[in-house]
C-alpha cells in the first residue's frame, strides 16, 4: 500500500463494516468490554502491521522493560494519521460518545462529549493536548504487557478500541487480551477478551458504572496482554483522547 493512499484523509464513503451498537453497549454496561468480529479485514490487517518498521508514520518509539511497562515494544502514529486508523478513529467515535456520555451520566460526572470526534480533538489541543494517541505494538515470545490504564491528560475519553492484525494459532500462540475489574470491597476479576484477525476490543479506560443495590457506583478497570508464547503479535491501538 502507498504512503499517499495511507496518508489521505477519511472519506464519508470510507466506512466501517455494519456493528450491532446496541449488542456493543449492552456488553460495555455489563462486562466493561465487547468484541467487534471483522473490524478490519485480512488484507489491511497485513498493511497496518508493514508499517511498523517505517519510522515515517510514527512520533516516538517505547521499549516496555525500559519503563517496567512489561516486554514488548510499541510505536504511537503522528499526525497526519495513516488513513486506515483516522477512518477508524472518526467512524467508531460517534456511537462510542453516546456511551461515555450514559456512563458520565450514570456516574454524577459533568463532562459531556461532542457527537463529532474532531470537535472533542478541538477540546483536547486547546488543553495542549496535541500528540497523536493511536499505537502499534509488536510482541514477539516472552513478551507481555503490564495491566495498566491509558490516561494521558486532563481530558480523557472513557473507551478505547483495540484491533488485532494477527492470526492466533498461526502467527503466534498465548498473548491473550485480559481485563481486570476491581469493585469496592471485592476482590479483583480478570476476562480474557477471545480475538481473533481483524477483531476488535472496546473496553473502558478507566472506570465504567455498575448498577449496585444502593444505587450506581464506579469500578476500575485495568487491561493487558498475557505472556506471548511463540510468533510475532501485532496490534493496532485506538485511543481517542490525544496526549500532552
Amino acid at each position: 500500500m502507498s504512503k499517499a493512499l495511507l496518508r489521505e484523509r477519511p472519506s464519508k464513503a470510507a466506512a466501517t463494516p455494519a456493528v450491532d451498537w446496541t449488542a456493543i453497549g449492552a456488553s460495555l454496561d455489563t462486562r466493561g468490554f465487547a468484541i467487534i468480529p471483522q473490524l478490519l479485514p485480512e488484507g489491511q490487517c497485513h498493511a497496518v502491521s508493514a508499517m511498523y518498521p517505517d519510522g515515517s508514520h510514527f512520533r516516538s518509539h517505547i521499549h516496555m522493560a525500559r519503563h517496567g511497562f512489561g516486554r514488548g515494544e510499541y510505536k504511537y502514529f503522528t499526525y497526519p494519521l495513516p488513513e486506515p486508523i483516522a477512518r477508524l478513529r472518526t467512524s467508531l467515535y460517534p456511537q462510542l460518545a453516546e456511551v461515555a456520555n450514559r456512563w458520565n451520566a450514570a456516574m454524577g460526572v459533568d463532562v459531556r462529549f461532542p457527537s463529532d470526534h474532531a470537535a472533542f480533538l478541538e477540546r483536547c489541543h486547546e488543553a495542549g493536548q496535541k500528540r497523536a494517541t493511536p499505537l502499534l505494538l509488536q510482541y514477539v515470545a516472552g513478551d507481555y504487557n503490564c495491566l495498566h490504564q491509558d490516561l494521558y491528560g486532563a481530558h480523557v475519553f472513557p473507551l478505547q478500541v483495540a484491533i488485532l492484525l494477527s492470526e492466533p494459532s498461526r502467527d503466534f500462540t498465548g498473548g491473550e487480551f485480559v481485563i481486570t475489574e476491581q469493585r469496592p470491597r471485592m476482590q479483583s476479576r480478570a476476562s480474557v477478551a477471545p480475538l481473533g484477525q481483524g477483531d476488535a476490543v472496546v473496553f473502558a479506560v478507566h472506570h465504567r458504572p455498575v448498577a449496585g443495590t444502593r444505587g450506581t457506583y464506579r469500578v476500575n478497570l485495568r487491561h493487558g496482554v498475557s505472556e506471548v508464547l511463540t510468533g510475532r503479535r501485532h496490534t493496532l491501538g485506538i485511543i481517542f483522547h490525544d496526549a500532552a
